[in-house]
């Protein structure tokens, strides 16, 4: 509010300047009259017009016309307000005061200086079209621009050109700023570049409450932090609480756990300890040179009271994505320090052409790398024969599979009612180039406990635990009902093929 009556008053000392006669001071040494009813004060020239008290080298006061010319080392006070200049002129019947050179005002809260100065009183603005500075005498608040205006009916000051606004910790740098003072609010438009001591912020439109800390940023919205990017086309933001909303195309990314969101719809609040995305969400983790991509219809993370990253939980509609291991399910969690993948409801997955189930499972990540995973009751694993139009296939209650270096399932350790059906194959050398790989027959194998090598799919080896009960069948006998185990469903049309996949509906 002083900030407002500073320029109140600066302004409207303009429009007083004809409402009375000039009354010159002790002092004064010199008046005359020159043509067109023109008088000429010189020497220490010093008066008193409608209550505004001007000191200058020299003046020119036409009494006709209402207009005063004031040369060198201009100085008015009124009201507790200083002005400067290096010369002024006042236009009463047009209502338009100019100033030059130097230009400088000031109360006992702020000051203000610029190259030179227009008040236009018909239109109620004041001026200054190069290189303007306004300064808070109380505080650090300061604003630098090359245009300016100011409208004393609505209270609005306009800044343009290279607008520098500063207060405390927050810098704001922007091409146009609207600052309404009594609100202590800002609004820009064009590039907009905006910094505390943690916060970096960029948009093309937006507003900011410098008191209570908050607003929101609009096209093509950018906050960066120590820990945190955010993004999107429009950011609700609060650096007091350090609480963001956000809609339209947003991004967020925890740089400490490399992990990014990607939603239409977003919070995140160190507040209330947490962050989310929803509508067309996808979450990915980066490590080294494998990425592990998530979606769900919402994507939670879970974060401790200093806001590190606990846990990433995707409710509804689970799909995920890695380069050696792709899955679907109803709902999952990846916690970050033990790196483990955890797929409630009858989860899916598939690993080269086998196809795993169970109703829950968990995936165990060392680094990006998949180290292994366990399913848990009724769990199978499928493999297709794509040669033969076949199965190889295993049951159990609980099934422990070990992946290698290349992430291609090793072996597999199945226990409680452990049941298995593969075709194994001989070869037969035909030639000295040409070797003929042909399948045996069918082999089911019942036991507690099945421990199976793997390699690309087909069983090298199988070790079995307690006695078992097994059969075999040549291709040319074997019963459909042996053919596959129970509850056996090939899913390859569920599974997630690209990133893209993973975010439609």
């Amino acid at each position: 509010m002083r900030f407002a009556l500073f320029w109140m008053a600066f302004v409207c000392w303009g429009s007083l300047v004809g409402q009375g006669k000039l009354q010159l001071l002790p002092g004064t040494q010199k008046i005359y009259a020159i043509k067109n009813g023109v008088h000429r004060l010189v020497g220490t020239v010093s008066f008193v017009y409608q209550g505004n008290t001007m000191y200058c080298d020299s003046a020119h006061y036409n009494d006709k016309a209402k207009q005063v010319r004031a040369y060198g080392n201009v100085h008015i006070q009124k009201n507790g307000i200083n002005l400067y200049a290096d010369s002024i002129f006042y236009a009463e019947q047009q209502k338009y005061a100019k100033l030059w050179g130097h230009v400088k005002a000031r109360d006992d809260a702020y000051k203000m200086s610029a190259d030179s100065m227009d008040y236009d009183t018909k239109r109620g603005r004041a001026i200054f079209k190069s290189s303007g500075t306004i300064e808070s005498i109380l505080s650090d608040e300061r604003i630098t621009c090359e245009r300016g205006y100011f409208y004393p009916a609505n209270g609005s000051f306009f800044f343009s050109g290279k607008v520098h606004y500063s207060k405390a910790d927050l810098d704001v740098k922007t091409d146009t700023l609207q600052f309404a003072y009594e609100q202590q609010k800002l609004y820009f438009l064009g590039q907009t570049q905006m910094r505390n001591d943690s916060t970096q912020i960029y948009c093309q439109k937006g507003w900011y409450d410098v008191e209570h800390k908050n607003g929101a940023l609009y096209k093509r919205a950018e906050i960066y932090q120590k820990d945190n990017i955010i993004k999107g086309d429009t950011l609700f933001i609060n650096l007091q609480l350090n609480d963001y909303e956000g809609r339209g195309a947003v991004y967020f990314k925890d740089v400490s756990r490399h992990i990014a969101l990607l939603g239409n719809q977003a919070k995140f609040s160190d507040s209330k300890h947490l962050a989310y995305v929803t509508g067309s969400s996808l979450g990915f983790m980066k490590y080294k040179s494998d990425t592990l991509y998530i979606h769900a219809d919402t994507l939670f993370l879970e974060r401790d009271s200093l806001n590190h990253s606990k846990n990433l939980i995707a409710n509804n509609n689970f799909r995920f994505l890695h380069p050696n291991l792709q899955g679907i399910g109803d709902s999952a969690m990846y916690s970050f320090e033990d790196k483990i993948l955890t797929i409630s409801k009858r989860p899916i997955m598939w690993s080269d052409n086998g196809e795993l189930k169970s109703k829950s499972a968990q995936v165990y990540f060392k680094d990006s790398l998949l180290e292994h995973l366990e399913l848990y009751e009724k769990a199978s694993i499928l493999f297709e024969l794509t040669t033969d139009s076949l199965y190889n296939q295993m049951a159990a209650e609980k099934i422990y599979a070990l992946f290698d270096s290349s992430g291609s399932l090793q072996n597999v350790d199945a226990t409680g009612q452990a049941w298995t059906i593969f075709y194994p194959e001989s070869e037969k050398k035909i030639n000295d180039s040409i070797i003929e790989v042909q399948r045996e027959g069918l082999n089911r194998l019942f036991a507690e406990r099945l421990f199976v090598e793997l390699e690309k799919g087909e069983v090298k080896q199988i070790t079995y635990f307690n006695q078992p009960d097994g059969i075999f069948y040549p291709m040319d006998r074997i019963e459909s009902k042996e053919k596959r185990i129970k509850g056996f469903e090939w899913n390859p049309r569920l599974r997630p093929k690209n990133a893209l996949d993973l975010r439609k509906d």
